[in-house]
């Protein structure tokens, strides 16, 4: 029965000579997209559908928010880290060393070693990735810090 799927999936791939992928190009040949490329003789387009703009740090400043006054952040993206990071680089605010991270999964909770010293940092994390998990962690920490919430402009309440 397998080996019918797999006759199947190899007289498809045969037939399919361009694949649309709708995010940015990997920055390493070592993407599995180039991988299969490679096996089934295809071309990949990678055409990104949505493009992220940070807000400048004027219009930020205009906000009247003090980073410094936080002491917990809250992440629910990696896009989220690159341009919190970047407004920080941009106003030239530097963050505390006891400042504490609060992200929605492990994988964006490790994106965090590009920009900081992870073992010196507190970064928590939710169990199972979603909204809830994080919130309990968040709860078991609301008492003694006061949060900053990256999020984009139009995020929705989910």
């Amino acid at each position: 029965m397998s080996t019918n799927g797999v006759k199947k999936a190899d007289t498809l791939a045969k037939d399919i000579q361009k694949i649309l992928i709708t995010q940015p190009k990997p920055e390493s040949d070592k993407s599995p997209y180039f991988e299969l490329a490679r096996k089934y003789g295809i071309q990949l387009d990678f055409q990104p559908f949505i493009r992220l703009e940070g807000i400048p740090a004027r219009d930020f400043r205009k906000q009247k928010i003090e980073i410094p006054n936080y002491t917990g952040v809250i992440f629910t993206s990696r896009n989220a880290i690159d341009h919190f990071f970047r407004t920080c680089e941009e106003m030239k605010v530097s963050v505390s060393q006891d400042t504490k991270y609060f992200c929605i999964t492990e994988a964006v909770a490790l994106y965090l070693q590009k920009f900081i010293l992870y073992r010196k940092r507190k970064v928590f994390y939710g169990a199972d990735g979603s909204n809830k998990s994080m919130y309990d962690v968040i709860n078991k920490h609301k008492g003694n810090e006061k949060f900053l919430y990256v999020c984009s402009e139009n995020q929705q309440d989910n």
